[in-house]
């Protein structure tokens, strides 16, 4: 965050930009500015941020966020969608990678100084269907051009279209009928009443034995009991988790012992790029307040009375 602020005061030289490191301090900012960024913002702080116009969420996410305190004031959101996407979709990419080439299997033979010959895979031919077409999913669809692999997108919308060789939607015989066909599985897509628990059972009877689901998305997608059923039984092939439900994952949870699972600690958009990102869209929507130009990453409207 720190860096953050800095690269908002490069941004903005003729502005003022401070990080408040103390309840005090952020009390003196929310109260005196008409822009305040960060993770969230307190009720209490709300009712003394008489000049408050815009909130700048750090997160892509603002459930976290006292939204309709906001609306009341007339106070724009903003959020931080799509800032995450290319490192997420190079970690998506990256672990879909290390199946097809079974990468992980050298790591453990060198972890034994073991020189002994195995044989990897190819991912020329896959077919991989990308959950969610969003800006992550989108970014994982672009990166996947040049493999010489199918493509199927799954969005709330198909009649939209996008670019994957397929549309399909999230009716159930549309997913099971994509899972069906997959060698690999992304999920890009958000954490809603319909995707939750999208991935149990059911859904890994139908995959393929050599199946490997990758999610980047959130832990709930996906039954976390069914996950650890289908890795022991080898009903499909492996999991890459970049997320996982609960998390953080207690430290004697089966899944960390299982080889066929790969496991990084929700660190897919953490990357050097990430504070450049959302400061651009910060200080571009800073100049925009006042016009009548439109906020970028806007969740919730200003009052426009």
């Amino acid at each position: 965050m720190e860096s953050y602020a800095e690269k908002l005061s490069e941004r903005l030289p003729d502005r003022s930009v401070a990080l408040a490191r103390t309840p005090r301090e952020e009390r003196e900012l929310v109260a005196g500015g008409r822009v305040v960024t960060g993770i969230t913002v307190d009720e209490d702080l709300l009712a003394r941020a008489d000049r408050l116009e815009l909130f700048a969420c750090t997160f892509a996410g603002t459930d976290h966020v006292p939204m309709a305190a906001l609306e009341d004031r007339g106070v724009a959101v903003t959020n931080a969608g799509g800032i995450h996407a290319p490192g997420i979709a190079e970690q998506a990419i990256g672990n879909v990678l290390v199946f097809a080439r079974r990468l992980h299997e050298g790591w453990r033979r060198k972890g034994r100084s073991e020189w002994r010959h195995f044989q990897s895979g190819e991912f020329t031919d896959s077919t991989v269907t990308v959950v969610g077409l969003g800006s992550i999913g989108e970014a994982v669809v672009q990166r996947l051009q040049g493999f010489e692999v199918e493509t199927i997108g799954i969005r709330y919308s198909p009649e939209k279209g996008g670019p994957t060789d397929e549309v399909l939607g999230f009716d159930e015989d549309d997913v099971h009928e994509a899972l069906a066909r997959s060698d690999y599985v992304v999920l890009a897509c958000p954490l809603t009443d319909l995707t939750r628990g999208l991935i149990g059972a059911a859904e890994f009877a139908t995959m393929k034995p050599e199946a490997v689901l990758v999610n980047t998305a959130r832990g709930g997608i996906v039954d976390t009991d069914a996950l650890v059923a289908a890795l022991q039984s080898n009903k499909i092939r492996g999991a890459a988790l970049d997320v996982t439900d609960p998390e953080p994952l207690p430290g004697d949870h089966p899944l960390w012992d299982l080889e066929n699972c790969l496991i990084t600690p929700h660190t897919g958009g953490h990357t050097p790029k990430h504070w450049d990102r959302l400061a651009d869209i910060v200080a571009g929507n800073v100049e925009r307040l006042g016009t009548d130009e439109d906020l970028e990453n806007l969740v919730l409207a200003p009052d426009s009375s």
